[in-house]
């Protein structure tokens, strides 16, 4: 039984890096309350509430320190459309597999997105 406790408590170790193993699809409470969150958040941004963002964008933008008053409905607007986003199951099974496609890619790497991406664009040319 300890060995098990101890394997559970270190079972972001190992993997080719040292990083964990890339097959492993246990998230911890991090990436469930803050990574998943977050990736949902980026990507209902930038592509389901695109037109939502850039009216409060603008609204902003024209306003200046009066945006608080001026752009209430626009940000109404956009936490609505959110929200919707936040709440769809599929949504976030989406984002979940794309979270873990990503941890997967890190750990059998060792490359973080931002550094594979890089990599690939150096190599193109």
């Amino acid at each position: 039984m300890a060995e098990e406790e101890e394997a559970k408590i270190f079972r972001n170790a190992g993997g080719p890096h040292g990083l964990g193993d890339p097959e492993d699809r246990s998230l911890r409470k991090v990436e469930r309350e803050v990574c998943i969150p977050k990736k949902m958040r980026d990507i209902a941004r930038q592509e389901k509430c695109t037109a939502e963002v850039e009216d409060f964008t603008q609204c902003c933008k024209a306003s200046g320190l009066a945006m608080v008053m001026l752009c209430s409905q626009q940000n109404s607007t956009l936490k609505a459309c959110l929200t919707k986003w936040y709440q769809d199951e599929e949504f976030k099974k989406r984002c979940t597999e794309e979270f873990l496609a990503e941890r997967r890619e890190f750990r059998r790497t060792g490359l973080t997105k931002k550094a594979r991406l890089a990599l690939e664009e150096e190599a193109k040319g």
